[in-house]
């Protein structure tokens, strides 16, 4: 199949790449024009395991194509996928404007007898009514008789696992109310789905409302888990027993149970609050979403409340070793990462900073205040080792597998005092204490 993506962001090029890998003909489409230039040379703008060699093979191979004009884009084609960025608001409510501006475009150059349009970015309740009005007034304009039907295709993708999660999916939903449109996506998703098929067809406000639902359920487990841990640090209970204890019930299971210093990323946060909004809208109190966003953004201070619990107000002129910038492993994405509360908290307070991340130290740089960088309150580390030297203390903020068993011995021959925070619970309290660490982490007792 002949398909058109727009927006080569994380979700648009997972999903142009992987529809080329299975035998589609791909243009992916974005203004950014340094951006296009960049992947037709193989350089990518996120970081993705596996994506880069899948890019630059399929490209070779010419099933991949990248370029600024979606008016060219669009005649080879008949199935297009809007997958642009839906930012917050000031009130929490997803920006349309870049998904109905390509779906305005779309009208105004769409051709042949029956055309797609398909929302892959994550989208409101009642937004492919939409971009339907938007084509269609376009086409009215032109005097088309091009006909088209549009489809609500949520992605479910986990960053630093996405290429496996799009071509090996748990479930593909597809949102449509036109049979046809419905017959062709479901012929496009087949090969992804051999072994049985997972191809799940809903309605298309259903479809929009279930990505929203997956990820606001997903962010209520986590701030669940991580209120629980701030009271079993009261109670003397080690939260990682608990989570051992509730995990083996298969209705909870062991999936974002891991206590931490609060999530971050592109979706949780951004999901959330705009379910939140659409609730507001509907005059509905939301009342459980309301605490998962409250609780999100006290966790982030978690490991600032530690430090200072341990330390006082004696910050100024400290050095912190940092493991970790990225909100999650497996990605160098810095959106609302907890690493960034933790900094501009830090060095508010007079300390200093050494930090490490395995990928995301560029990506970290674009987020630090230019002060930061000229008059060194934050220095960055390309080895884990090398950040440690002359630090009072390691705060692990990112669970990046190098950091998991480290050398103990030599992290206490570098820090100036054995001293770890842990803000996802790597390692043992017990086994930390034996070494000499003064050790804490999330909801681990009174240890911590």
């Amino acid at each position: 199949m002949n398909i058109v993506v727009v927006g080569t962001g994380y979700v648009g090029l997972v999903t142009g790449t992987c529809f080329a890998e299975m035998g589609n003909t791909v243009t992916c489409v974005d203004i950014d024009e340094k951006k296009i230039e960049n992947l037709k040379q193989g350089i990518l703008p996120i970081y993705e395991p596996g994506l880069d060699s899948l890019v630059q093979q399929n490209y070779k191979d010419g099933r991949l194509r990248f370029t600024t004009s979606l008016s060219e884009a669009v005649q080879d084609a008949h199935i297009h996928f809007i997958a642009v960025g839906t930012p917050p608001g000031e009130d929490g409510s997803a920006d349309l404007q870049y998904v109905l501006t390509v779906a305005k475009e779309l009208g105004q150059w769409m051709v042949g007898d029956f055309n797609i349009v398909v929302d892959k970015s994550t989208v409101p309740v009642g937004t492919a009514d939409k971009v339907r009005s938007t084509v269609q007034e376009e086409l009215n304009k032109r005097g088309s008789n091009t006909k088209f039907a549009v489809a609500s295709n949520p992605e479910f993708l986990k960053e630093g696992a996405a290429v496996n999660d799009f071509m090996r999916p748990d479930r593909v939903v597809i949102g449509v109310d036109n049979e046809k449109a419905a017959r062709t996506l479901h012929d496009l998703y087949a090969p992804f789905v051999r072994n049985h098929d997972r191809i799940i067809a809903m309605g298309i406000r259903d479809a929009e409302m279930t990505k929203y639902a997956a990820n606001a359920m997903l962010a209520t487990k986590i701030s669940f888990m991580n209120e629980i841990a701030t009271l079993c640090e009261k109670l003397d209970v080690d939260v990682e027993q608990v989570r051992i204890g509730i995990g083996s019930d298969e209705r909870i299971g062991y999936h974002f149970i891991y206590p931490g210093c609060g999530y971050g990323g592109s979706c949780f946060p951004k999901d959330v609050k705009a379910l939140q909004r659409m609730a507001h809208e509907n005059n509905i109190n939301s009342l459980v979403l309301d605490a998962v966003e409250q609780r999100n953004e006290q966790q982030k201070h978690r490991l600032f409340e530690k430090i200072t619990a341990h330390y006082g107000d004696k910050l100024q002129g400290k050095t912190f070793a940092l493991w970790g910038l990225a909100f999650k492993p497996g990605t160098d994405d810095m959106r609302e990462a907890p690493s960034l509360v933790l900094i501009r908290s830090l060095i508010s307070a007079g300390a200093l900073i050494q930090a490490h991340d395995p990928v995301a130290i560029e990506t970290a740089k674009q987020e630090m205040e230019d002060s930061w960088l000229t008059e060194g309150k934050i220095t960055f580390y390309e080895k884990q080792y090398d950040a440690l030297k002359d630090a009072d203390a390691l705060i692990l903020v990112t669970e990046w597998k190098p950091f998991r068993r480290p050398d103990f011995g030599r992290v206490a021959q570098l820090l100036k005092q054995p001293t770890i925070f842990d803000g996802r619970n790597q390692y043992i309290p017990a086994e930390m204490q034996q070494l000499g660490f003064y050790y804490t982490g999330i909801g681990r007792g009174k240890q911590g």
